[in-house]
């Protein structure tokens, strides 16, 4: 693995071929594959869920980076670690109580992220920054893909950075060859990106570009 880690987002693939299109997303050399979960409540779009996890955790050995964007996680990560995720981050915005749910997860043996939206600040992250794997900072309103990059909340990479040099800093969001740089200059580590990937002629090149 690179330095940077490349998390295709499947929210962007063709859910009529999905397992061929991770396929694809391996063999282009990504790194991990990015699962989108939408509730209708959270966020006001509706995705995927458990079954299709389950189903992704057969046909591919990438670690599976599972996104909640869903209220009241902490009532579906047992769910969500028994279908195959290895990665499960779940909104600062969504929990009652974030010490609760990174127990929780951490309680079956899953790597724990914690995501913020573009108006939240970072500040609510640095208490729990010990005990989480990775932070992932949203440049887009969570919700819908294709949104273009907001250059303001990358302003946040930098500050998590200064206080953990451990934690892995991922963004998502209206990534690309140009916006990736911005991001990885501040310090983050972990791309994801859709259309960019997915939509592009060349995927193993749209890859490569974000490192």
């Amino acid at each position: 693995m690179s330095g940077i880690i490349v998390s295709p987002s499947i929210l962007s693939a063709d859910f009529a071929n999905l397992e061929r299109d991770i396929k694809l997303a391996e063999k282009a050399g990504a790194d991990w594959i990015h699962v989108d979960v939408m509730d209708g409540h959270f966020v006001p779009n509706i995705t995927i869920g458990v079954p299709v996890v389950r189903s992704l955790r057969k046909v591919t050995d990438l670690t599976l980076d599972v996104h909640l964007m869903i209220e009241n996680p902490d009532k579906y990560i047992e769910d969500f670690a028994m279908a195959g995720a290895d990665i499960i981050t779940f909104h600062y915005e969504a929990a009652d109580n974030p010490d609760n749910v990174i127990k929780l997860i951490k309680s079956f043996g899953k790597k724990v992220g914690m995501s913020i939206k573009p108006a939240t600040s970072p500040d609510v992250v640095l208490p729990y920054l010990k005990s989480l794997d990775l932070v992932l900072v949203m440049t887009v309103e969570p919700g819908f893909g294709g949104q273009k990059f907001m250059p303001d909340c990358a302003a946040k990479i930098p500050l998590i950075r200064q206080q953990d040099e451990r934690v892995i800093i991922q963004v998502d969001g209206g990534i690309n060859a140009e916006t990736a740089k911005i991001c990885t200059d501040k310090g983050a580590n972990s791309l994801v990106a859709g259309n960019y990937i997915y939509k592009s002629e060349n995927i193993a090149e749209a890859v490569k570009s974000l490192r």
